[in-house]
């Protein structure tokens, strides 16, 4: 799939720009398209590079919450729950305990170790599993609820929105949250409507209901703000949010008498490894997406939708964003350059810059979790995996447009 991406790109850039050369007559359109490309490169590697301290910062204080067993303490809060989201599961059956690791590994941003995680839980399903070329109820669920994202902290879209010059990388905490939540509510109500769960059990209703209250009274709340306020108290309630979750490791940590400065010293290692690592994957995808951009393909696409949402009345500033939107169910690299170049593009703290970091975190890619996770087992028809999780995708992006209104529109 990214290999398709990544070609098709490149090509559609050089159709454009021999377009621009034969049709309009633009003489220095292939010049501009490989300046481009040269461009791009030298950005890509400039923001990987960047990227290495704040991410050794962030996964570091990631490494003393895993020590301090916050990840095993919210994987024992979740196993109520996830017990009765998957039925099918015998009780006491490991799958079920792998799946609350995995879970609880995401929600604290631990991609290292919900991974591993996750693909024991799809394996062990798959041993409860009588047809093993086709998805069950529980592995549609497990996957459907992975590709929606569970993610409450968002460390690497801070990071990247510091690396490209945010005044407040953080700002766009809160609107992450109300988003991923959508796309994982919608994402979980179209499983159990295909596969009849019963989402009114005292315990799961207690769980929706309890995060349906925090999140619609922190809209309500913000909503009521003069539209002047709304980023100015995101952004205090994001960073205080994030400063006690490091003092709460912290503290944590000094209670388990962990030593918190080796276990942040061995996350910064393993930070300053992943930024290296991704130097390659976001110079390919910035060179294709600048040369797009160059060759004037880019553009024009955004440009006839945004004819085509004026034409309906609407206001069209958050199709600036869209690019970043069509990708995300396709390729976590893909967006993730995409999200870059927007934010370069328009600036970090612009209306768009903001609505693509927001878009980002709502939900994971979804076709990448469907061949990852499937693949691993075996799994050949998903039967309705795809069709929940594309649909938590659109209701994560439509959520993303709605709150960046609603927190940043002011600014537009």
């Amino acid at each position: 799939m990214l290999n398709a991406i990544w070609a098709g790109f490149l090509l559609i850039a050089f159709a454009g720009a021999v377009f621009q050369f034969f049709v309009l007559g633009q003489g220095d359109i292939f010049a501009l398209v490989m300046r481009a490309a040269f461009d791009s490169a030298k950005t890509g590697f400039e923001v990987a590079l960047g990227l290495t301290g704040v991410m050794a910062l962030w996964l570091g204080v990631m490494k003393i919450g895993e020590r301090a067993g916050f990840l095993d303490l919210l994987a024992r809060m979740l196993a109520p729950l996830f017990s009765r989201l998957f039925p099918d599961v015998p009780k006491g059956h490991p799958a079920l305990g792998s799946i609350t690791m995995n879970m609880a590994a995401n929600m604290l941003g631990l991609d290292n170790a919900a991974t591993p995680m996750g693909l024991k839980a799809m394996k062990e399903l798959h041993e409860l599993n009588p047809d093993k070329t086709t998805a069950s109820n529980a592995q549609i669920l497990f996957l459907v609820l992975n590709a929606s994202s569970v993610t409450i902290l968002p460390v690497t879209i801070f990071t990247y929105r510091a690396q490209l010059g945010a005044a407040d990388p953080t700002d766009v905490f809160i609107p992450i949250l109300m988003a991923t939540y959508c796309s994982t509510l919608v994402g979980l109500l179209a499983v159990s409507f295909y596969q009849r769960l019963r989402l009114f059990d005292p315990v799961v209703l207690a769980w929706l209901s309890g995060i349906t209250l925090v999140v619609g009274g922190m809209a309500a709340y913000f909503s009521a703000l003069p539209a002047a306020q709304m980023a100015s108290h995101s952004a205090v309630l994001s960073n205080f949010l994030l400063l006690t979750v490091v003092a709460v490791f912290l503290i944590g940590a000094v209670v388990k008498r962990v030593n918190a400065y080796e276990a942040f010293i061995e996350g910064a290692k393993d930070g300053f490894h992943t930024a290296v690592t991704i130097i390659p994957y976001l110079v390919a995808m910035l060179v294709a997406i600048g040369m797009l951009r160059a060759s004037g393909a880019l553009p024009a696409f955004v440009e006839l939708a945004k004819a085509a949402v004026h034409a309906l009345g609407f206001d069209a500033a958050w199709l600036d964003a869209l690019p970043t939107m069509l990708v995300k169910p396709l390729s976590g690299s893909g967006a993730r350059a995409m999200m870059i170049e927007t934010m370069q593009m328009y600036g970090a703290d612009s209306f768009a810059g903001r609505l693509a970091s927001i878009v980002q975190g709502s939900t994971e890619t979804t076709f990448y979790v469907l061949a990852v996770y499937f693949g691993a087992v075996g799994i050949q028809r998903a039967r309705h995996a795809v069709a929940c999780g594309l649909l938590a995708d659109l209701a994560g992006f439509v959520a993303a447009v709605f709150v960046a209104y609603l927190f940043f529109g002011a600014l537009i």
